[in-house]
């Protein structure tokens, strides 16, 4: 698959290379834009700053631009928590999008937002405080109203952005868990051109 991995509010660290080039070891073409232009952070709270300063609708620019080279071939939209919500954003918008790839993140969405079977996995920490559950549960009805095709999986006692070997929240279980059901999902999407249309 032809996968657009976005980074998190920290920025374009080593553990998002890492994860990409695991995907890229299970034979998907992998592309990791850099919305934040080199710089990276070490806590949330200067991340969030750094988005802030950026704001939120030059980052989604910056995420269109980076899209529109491999867009007419079908992306799986990817991200880890501000990267998934803007994966998430993206994806919705594309009806040539394969999937979508949640990593600790959602967003909110219009209400005629609609989408032809998309597939849409998310793996979150339970509990976890950017994704409370009351959040959640609504998500995954709006998402279903859309027409998305969900699944969630949850991550007792994880922190929130548990795949980062760098972080504190990190947990190798979890990690480990999710990247094998991770993995599972992208082989079940069909490629480009294989629907039979």
């Amino acid at each position: 698959m032809n996968i657009l991995l976005f980074h998190s509010a920290y920025g374009l660290r080593p553990a998002v290379h890492e994860a990409a080039e695991r995907l890229r070891a299970a034979g998907h073409e992998v592309h990791v834009p850099d919305l934040y232009q080199g710089r990276t952070t070490e806590t949330v709270e200067e991340g969030m700053e750094i988005k802030d300063e950026i704001g939120k609708d030059e980052l989604l620019k910056r995420a269109i631009l980076a899209a529109a080279p491999y867009s007419e071939r079908g992306l799986v939209y990817a991200g880890f928590s501000l990267g998934a919500s803007i994966a998430q954003t993206l994806a919705l918008g594309d009806e040539k999008a394969r999937g979508l790839l949640l990593l600790h993140g959602t967003s909110d969405m219009a209400e005629d937002t609609a989408v032809d079977e998309l597939p849409v996995q998310l793996h979150v920490a339970d509990p976890d405080p950017f994704e409370p559950g009351d959040w959640l549960n609504s998500w995954y009805l709006q998402m279903q109203r859309a027409g998305a095709d969900v699944e969630i999986y949850r991550y007792p006692g994880a922190g929130h952005i548990y795949t980062d070997p760098r972080l504190p929240d990190y947990d190798e279980a979890a990690a480990e868990l999710t990247w094998r059901t991770a993995l599972g999902f992208l082989d079940s999407l069909e490629p480009a051109g294989e629907s039979g249309e």
